[in-house]
């Protein structure tokens, strides 16, 4: 007997094992296909995933392992069954409950709170990236395209070149129908960010560059605030007439003047930037005045709040600078449309191509540049999601299948109820209330582990705290809907049992 029930249990694990390998296969594949924002973990379209021999002898083993586990206790109780005590019991239980089916109501409370665990989980991560995604810029990435041209070549190692070509290529850029405004940077926001620049106050006491007092570099060009609608909020921003010829100028954002001179204005003030950071690139840095204060943007990420940055003009970089800083890296035009900038595309990449006789690289919408820092979060909520409702499909079959045993082992006393005058919604709602305990208990245990749990997901979140109450109250509600939903069909069929019927057997 023994022997018989192994084997039956080994068989159904393992058919469920190579059904569960192929159906997680194909999962993956469709998740992948779905959206992996070309995730260097994953490839290019899912590329680098495929399934693993390990991850299939892993899965191989605990599919016969499961079988063999959880099989040997059933299937030792069973061969020492006494014959006198069945022969006595008849066909039917004329007692019993659903506690009586302990190992089965653990099981069930365990995968209810698994699925409460995964789904606070899954909860947590959607709000989050909600918020995240609702998050003001500081800056309007609608109709926006950017492009990336790689200034290779000695004819571009003097600024004044550089200048030459940013200035050309924008009049071009201007002058095509459809284009609002146009511009260059050496740093796109959410993408290549902002370099860690030192500075100093002229008239106040030289300061220790350290990591920590770092604040943001970026070069411009005129038109670069326009094309982003970076709000200015005193003085001016840059012109055509910003140039080596020109004062030396440079503008900040809110963040800086706030830090830097809480109790002064900073219009007017001079600056030394990068004297006391080692950078022999920047000996030949002249003296800058503030000339204009801008709104604060996340230049880094979606994540991180706006740091304090310094914006000085393309056109007035010395040489030494200009080098060393698109020697390997590109400069990013960026250029607004009156509509979706995709249909100007040909034409402003054509323009770029013959205002620097370069190539052209990577062609991006600014709203794709914003949707590709969530990339990696958007992912993460996916597979949660995925974890989440699997979780709540194993629940929800764990406590339909308990449920409807339960009323099959009970058919004669729920016909005995029946014939002594109980009526049928008596007995569903007796059913229903078992199936409900067996959720209630299940939430509660759930909840007491995402609790502790949802600490270590506490760097992924931004904005909800680890212990939101939205996500606490909706995730019970959720699970008890869902179980009420699994329980309805074995208690309606319950108080559909025939008295006459149950009561043959005896």
């Amino acid at each position: 007997m023994i022997r018989q029930l192994l084997t039956e249990s080994a068989l159904l694990s393992l058919v469920g094992g190579a059904l569960g390998l192929l159906l997680g296969y194909g999962g993956i594949r469709a998740l992948l296909a779905i959206n992996t924002a070309d995730l260097s973990m994953v490839g290019e379209n899912g590329a680098a995933v495929a399934i693993d021999w390990r991850v299939m002898g892993f899965a191989l083993v605990v599919s016969i392992g499961t079988g063999i586990v959880f099989g040997l206790f059933p299937a030792i109780e069973g061969s020492r069954a006494d014959l006198n005590t069945v022969l006595k019991d008849g066909c039917g239980r004329s007692g019993g409950g659903l506690w009586q089916n302990k190992a089965r109501a653990l099981l069930v409370i365990s995968e209810v709170s698994l699925a409460v665990v995964l789904l606070v989980g899954s909860g947590l991560l959607i709000r989050s990236f909600a918020i995240l995604y609702a998050v003001d810029l500081g800056f309007d990435a609608k109709n926006v395209v950017t492009i990336n041209v790689l200034l290779a070549g000695p004819k571009y190692s003097k600024s004044s070149s550089v200048a030459d070509v940013v200035r050309t290529g924008l009049e071009q850029l201007r002058a095509l129908p459809g284009v609002v405004a146009a511009g260059t940077t050496c740093c796109l926001p959410l993408g290549q960010g902002t370099y860690d620049m030192n500075f100093d106050i002229v008239g106040r006491p030289a300061t220790i560059f350290s990591a920590s007092q770092a604040v943001g570099w970026a070069t411009v060009s005129p038109g670069y605030f326009e094309v982003l609608k970076i709000p200015v909020k005193r003085g001016r921003t840059f012109g055509a007439g910003d140039d080596v010829k020109s004062p030396a100028v440079v503008v900040i954002n809110e963040r800086m003047a706030q830090q830097y001179w809480k109790d002064g204005d900073p219009l007017g003030q001079r600056i030394a930037i990068g004297r006391g950071g080692g950078m022999k690139e920047f000996k030949d840095e002249p003296v800058r005045q503030i000339v204009g204060i801008v709104g604060d943007i996340r230049s880094e990420g979606l994540d991180t709040k706006p740091r304090p940055i310094m914006y000085v003009p393309q056109a007035q970089l010395p040489d030494a600078e200009n080098t060393f800083f698109f020697r390997l890296l590109p400069l990013a035009w960026v250029v607004r449309t009156q509509g979706q900038p995709h249909a100007l595309v040909p034409a402003i990449r054509e323009q770029l191509r013959y205002a620097t006789g370069l190539p052209v690289t990577d062609v991006a919408s600014m709203d794709e540049v914003v949707w590709g820092q969530t990339a990696r979060q958007r992912f993460a909520i996916l597979l949660m999601a995925v974890f989440g409702s699997a979780a709540l499909l194993l629940a929800a079959i764990g406590i339909y299948g308990l449920m409807a045993y339960t009323v099959e082992q009970r058919r004669r006393e729920i016909g005995i109820r029946l014939a002594l005058g109980a009526g049928a919604s008596q007995v569903r709602n007796m059913v229903v209330r078992q199936g409900i305990s067996l959720a209630l208990a299940g939430v509660v245990a759930g909840l007491g582990a995402a609790w502790g749990l949802a600490r270590l997901i506490a760097n992924f979140l931004f904005g909800v705290r680890v212990h939101d109450p939205m996500v606490f109250f909706a995730v019970p509600v959720v699970l008890c809907i869902v179980a009420l939903a699994a329980v309805y069909a074995p208690a309606n069929r319950a108080s559909r049992v025939n008295p006459i019927d149950s009561l043959r057997y005896e």
